[in-house]
């Protein structure tokens, strides 16, 4: 289905990503699961390539594409695997911080890293003790002079373990009221005295993304690392939040997509009482039912694209977005493996993969039941 933001210089585009995938990544992938990371030598070939961060200007070594680009590559990684989403992270979620925020100098000095594989990013929000609620945050970065003394600690960190440049959450005012009004974001970059890496978490699922806890210890970081201005912290976050959670719709609908494909081709080929599954009842109302809700979300995702490109606030429908795609792929992943039987359960068929790597779709990038409460909102509930 060609959607209407797409072109056919779009298409072309597609078609030299995943032919790239297929060489580099596919035949690795179940490698790259078993080693729990993604070579650093695939991002940079993937950045070599011009795919990695394409809004970043020419001038700092990227395309100055618009996220109609980053949406192509965002489905074609996860048409390989839900793993590469550290890949989409760094793109599309970490370095638009920096696009829009980061003064002339940070760019100079990291983008060019970002678009060519050199620098791998990171966002350290989540901390033991603070998920959805971000003015809850405990990690501190105290003035001292030219330098912010950071102290805290950061969980579930994608690309934890890889990030060269880290944009953390903290707060710069722990006595403010609100709570919020205090926090800022700093860049925190690897070999930083006071800065460690703690445990790679073992996950359920996308064992290739690498994900970990980070430590700071008395980490003292220059002033000139501030992003923006200190205090406009949750602001910032607030701003970015919505094309994060668009990404992660993103990937529920593919998800969705490629394990209804995969369980159409299985069900015509697996042959039980002497006929295909395909040729049941119960088989073929079930797919119908799961073909229609994948269409149905893939029109208002697409109808979502296309607002956000034009610069549009949609918060409220990204946050339904988020929460309904997401839940609607682990809805026909576990309705899929049923279809598939004993076979279902097994490595051997991506829908297992699929199953493990679904579920925390509903979780990171604010909970569905944060979602929620954010429709809820406008709602003026």
């Amino acid at each position: 289905m060609q959607h209407a933001y797409l072109t056919e210089e779009h298409a072309i585009f597609r078609r030299s990503v995943r032919r790239f995938l297929e060489k580099e990544a596919v035949p690795y992938y179940d490698q790259w699961e078993a080693d729990r990371m993604v070579p650093r030598s695939f991002w940079e070939k993937f950045g070599a390539q011009g795919f990695l961060a394409p809004a970043i200007p020419e001038e700092y070594g990227g395309s100055g594409a618009d996220f109609s680009y980053s949406v192509v590559i965002d489905e074609e990684l996860e048409r390989v695997g839900s793993g590469l989403t550290g890949i989409s992270l760094h793109s599309d979620i970490v370095v638009p911080y920096l696009l829009q925020y980061g003064t002339e100098e940070q760019k100079q000095t990291w983008l060019p890293g970002c678009a060519s594989g050199a620098i791998v990013t990171a966002i350290a929000m989540t901390e033991p003790g603070a998920g959805s609620d971000l003015a809850g945050v405990l990690t501190t970065a105290i003035r001292d002079g030219d330098e912010y003394v950071v102290h805290g600690q950061k969980t579930f960190i994608t690309n934890g373990i890889q990030a060269d440049l880290v944009l953390v959450v903290c707060k710069t005012d722990p006595s403010a009221n609100p709570p919020h009004k205090g926090m800022s974001l700093l860049w925190v970059e690897r070999g930083m005295e006071g800065f460690s890496r703690g445990r790679q978490l073992e996950k359920v699922g996308q064992h290739c993304q690498d994900t970990a806890e980070l430590l700071f210890d008395q980490c003292r970081v220059p002033v000139g690392h501030l992003l923006g201005r200190e205090g406009e912290g949750f602001s910032y976050l607030s701003q970015k939040l919505q094309q994060e959670r668009l990404v992660v719709a993103i990937a529920g609908q593919v998800t969705a997509e490629e394990v209804l494909k995969d369980t159409i081709a299985y069900v015509k080929s697996r042959t039980a009482f002497g006929q295909p599954l395909s040729r049941f009842q119960h088989t073929r109302f079930t797919l119908a039912e799961l073909a229609t809700k994948v269409r149905v979300s893939r029109t208002f995702l697409d109808h979502l694209i296309t607002r956000h490109l034009a610069d549009e606030e949609i918060v409220e429908d990204v946050s339904m977005a988020k929460w309904f795609l997401t839940d609607m792929a682990k809805e026909v992943v576990n309705t899929c493996l049923q279809l598939h039987g004993g076979y279902g359960y097994m490595e051997d068929y991506k829908v297992a993969r699929r199953y493990r790597d679904v579920a925390v779709m509903s979780i990171y990038a604010g909970t569905n039941e944060i979602m929620k409460t954010i429709i809820a909102k406008h709602m003026g509930l």
